[in-house]
């Protein structure tokens, strides 16, 4: 039972009923879809290598996108074929499908109706969407007249490095433009792709998109007067806007220390690389702007932490420790408010 609770905990899992059942699903669904992937990179690989070396590097990259892993075996990672339709599309969906999340996944197939879709699904869908078509703009925007990234590109290897690279901050640490070379005001944008992560359940990091997207409605809740938060003619509970608030105060706190740490250790380093760094930690990115490997042993250690801390979650890492302990208080103090804001 302990394991199982703490299974549920790591997978996001709603309630202990059917856990194992999804852990069959999961294993099932990620064979399935990394071996599609894996079949179609193979085949658009062996056009320019020979056929055991692109098998090889397709079945890497397919295990390494779909995990939201961000390895790649070239130098530059996928820099070569910054303007390549099949390698774009093909590792963006490994990503993006793994960075949706088992529930989503299993729900899509079971049901087939978006009507039917559970509220969790509509709304990983429909932010996921809408954050990956904002960040595409916005990434092309910034960096159009940039010439160490967009700029000498022609206009289709434009959009198509805006794309990629505007839907990998969240979830995979692939790039196809030089991340080091990007202007500062695309690195804070990332940061906070970085900071919100994937979907809940998933092979991805952060504080999950669900959590950004509940924190929204919260304080669109507050700032219109309303008592509960109604999405999609659904009320959400007000236990589950507590978790989130905490969920991302904690992070904030979390990439806060880490963060301050960096810049005893790394000194003389720009502020912008280092809160890069922690934040893409956090976030179990991968992304970093050319400094990862110049990092101090110490250094390297806290991004290690940072990675740890971000993959299992504060919260979990709480409820583990708790777990023998996780009694009901049986007393109730006397109420009494204070001043915020």
């Amino acid at each position: 039972m302990q394991q199982r609770l703490i299974l549920k905990e790591s997978l996001n899992a709603f309630s202990l009923q059917g856990v194992i059942a999804l852990v069959r699903r999961v294993v099932l669904i990620t064979l399935a879809v990394e071996g599609i992937g894996a079949l179609i990179l193979a085949i658009r690989w062996a056009q320019e290598m020979s056929w055991g070396k692109a098998i090889y590097y397709g079945i890497f990259h397919s295990i390494s996108a779909f995990n939201n892993a961000g390895f790649g075996l070239e130098p530059d990672n996928l820099s070569k074929w910054v303007g390549d339709p099949t390698v774009n599309i093909m590792i963006s969906l490994l990503f993006i499908i793994g960075g949706t999340g088992f529930f989503v996944i299993a729900d899509i197939f079971q049901k087939r109706n978006i009507r039917k879709f559970s509220l969790h699904t509509k709304i990983v869908l429909i932010s996921t969407l809408a954050l990956n078509v904002v960040s595409t703009l916005i990434i092309f925007a910034l960096e159009y007249h940039n010439p160490h990234t967009l700029g000498e590109l022609s206009m289709s290897d434009k959009w198509w490095a805006s794309y990629f690279q505007g839907v990998v901050p969240r979830t995979a640490g692939f790039n196809t433009l030089d991340i080091g070379a990007l202007t500062l005001p695309s690195k804070v944008y990332m940061m906070g792709l970085m900071f919100i992560g994937a979907a809940p359940g998933s092979t991805g990091g952060g504080i999950k998109i669900t959590t950004f997207v509940l924190i929204l409605f919260a304080l669109w809740t507050v700032l219109t007067n309303k008592e509960e938060i109604n999405v999609f003619r659904r009320r959400i509970p007000k236990s589950l806007v507590y978790r989130a608030f905490s969920i991302a105060t904690s992070g904030i706190i979390f990439v806060s220390i880490i963060f301050f740490l960096l810049t005893i250790t790394e000194k003389g380093v720009d502020m912008s690389t280092l809160l890069f760094e922690t934040f893409s930690a956090s976030g179990t990115v991968g992304l970093s702007a050319n400094f990862t490997g110049d990092l101090s042993p110490v250094g390297r250690i806290l991004i290690t932490i940072m990675m740890f801390i971000g993959r299992v979650g504060p919260l979990t890492i709480g409820f583990v420790l708790a777990i023998r302990s996780n009694k009901q208080s049986k007393i109730r103090y006397a109420e009494e408010k204070i001043l915020i804001g």
